[in-house]
């Protein structure tokens, strides 16, 4: 899986090895955050590894998978969490803004699953899970870059379904609406009261609460679900 280190994709991480699932996941240097989800990870009786890889360069996502197959053995779901934020008003957004969003949050989950997809149609089976986001279906202020980004993983997704479904290969989105995370610890308590008024379920979602639907998503539980955007977002009506 890709983004694991922290927020969101630690939680996916940790749900997964929780339900005995051998974890490969990457980040973008060998920092201390990946060596601590490695040994978490592994404390749990599962085997883990983290990798360098840049995900969305082409040939480090093809070396990053090739290596997985050869320590592991096989490769059976792809979570594809990786993702930044560069918010502005698009009147005054910059190209490299737009740019660095689209790359790291779109051409990711592109080579992440052209590295994959040829493993798992050899083996006739596999589950792609990818984090979209429901600003990808509702749009956002300020949030341009980013929610095109999580509109093209809707669309990417959808188009993968169905190429892939005669190999029973699933592709699905897991979109989440406001989550609690370490980026939003330090978002004021008003603000924070604001946004949650806004929210039928009157309070912001946890990341082990995402981990589970792509956990749902992709186990055997559903082995007749493709193509689906699956909001976890305490009902936001616009989701």
């Amino acid at each position: 899986m890709t983004g694991a280190t922290r927020g969101i994709g630690h939680a996916i991480a940790v749900r997964f090895a929780k339900e005995g699932a051998s974890i490969a996941f990457c980040g973008r240097s060998r920092s201390d955050a990946m060596v601590a989800v490695e040994q978490e990870l592994n404390a749990l009786g599962v085997t883990a590894k983290g990798y360098v890889c840049d995900v969305a360069d082409y040939q480090a996502a093809q070396d990053f998978v090739k290596q997985v197959v050869a320590d592991f053995g096989r490769v059976d779901i792809l979570v594809n969490n990786a993702g930044i934020t560069d918010d502005s008003a698009v009147k005054r957004m910059s190209e490299e803004q737009f740019d660095r969003v689209m790359r790291t949050n779109v051409r990711s989950v592109f080579c992440m699953t052209k590295a994959v997809q040829p493993h798992l149609w050899r083996q006739g089976h596999g589950a792609i899970v990818n984090i979209g986001s429901v600003v990808g279906i509702a749009g956002n202020y300020n949030q341009a870059n980013y929610a095109a980004s999580k509109a093209a993983i809707i669309g990417f997704s959808k188009s993968c379904a169905k190429e892939f479904a005669a190999r029973n290969i699933r592709v699905n989105v897991v979109a989440p609406g406001f989550v609690e995370t370490e980026m939003t610890a330090d978002i004021p308590r008003e603000l924070m009261d604001t946004w949650c008024s806004r929210i039928p379920m009157k309070r912001p979602g946890t990341v082990d609460e995402v981990a589970q639907a792509c956990l749902f998503l992709a186990s055997d539980m559903c082995p007749y679900i493709t193509s689906v955007v699956l909001p976890v977002c305490g009902g936001m009506e616009d989701a």
